[in-house]
This record gives C-alpha cells, structure tokens and sequence, in this order.
C-alpha cells in the first residue's frame, strides 16, 4: 500500500501563491507518475498537473504559465508551486501517485488540502 499525505494548503489573496507538498510512504519503490488534482464544491475533480519519475510533466491549461509541479524521487515527495492565484483556483486539492505491478495499475489518493483564494 502507498500512503499520500498532503500539505500546504491555506488562503490567500487573489495574486498570492502557495506551495502544496505530498509525501508517499509505505510500498513506494514502484511508484510512477505522481500529480495533483482537485475538485471545487459541486464540480468534478479535475487534473491540475502530473510528473512521472523521469520529471516529464504535464498540466491543465488553466494552470499552465501559473503553477509548477516538481518531485524529490529521494524524498518520496511532489511539489506543487501556485503562483499569481485566482479565484477560480479555490478548491480541495488531492495528491494522486500509481504503479503498476504485473500489468495492474494501481492509483492512490490523499485526503486532500482545502486551498481558498479570496480577498
């Protein structure tokens, strides 16, 4: 099993920035991609960026030239840099990692971390 905790999240002024991390611990010498998604009240959760273990990365159009993913193979850690934030950004965000074993893929998700944007 692959444990994500996140971090990070908060308010902030439209403009602001914040920087989510998410930690993997437990079977996690088989872990592939790593990203965040995140889901705002009555809408469907949404891909915000991914990075796989090579550092190829890839993200929504609504965040591109905004936000940055990043990953520490050696820390077991993705980053998730938010810059000039909007309101539009406001939302639950979840770290999500897979591996595949024998042909399986497997997905895990954190619990989340709630970020607000808002004046």
């Amino acid at each position: 099993q692959v444990q994500l905790a996140e971090s990070g999240g908060g308010l902030v002024q439209p403009g602001g920035s914040l920087r989510l991390a998410c930690a993997a611990s437990g079977t996690i010498f088989s872990i592939n991609n790593m990203g965040w998604y995140r889901q705002a009240p009555g809408k469907q959760r949404e891909l915000v960026a991914t990075i796989t273990r090579a550092g190829i990365t890839n993200a929504a159009d609504s965040v591109k030239g905004r936000f940055t993913i990043s990953r520490d193979n050696a820390k077991n850690t993705v980053y998730l840099q938010m810059d000039s934030l909007k309101p539009e950004d406001t939302a639950v965000y979840y770290c999500n990692a897979d591996r595949w074993i024998l042909g399986v893929r497997y997905n895990y998700w954190g619990q989340g971390t709630q970020v607000t944007v808002s004046s």
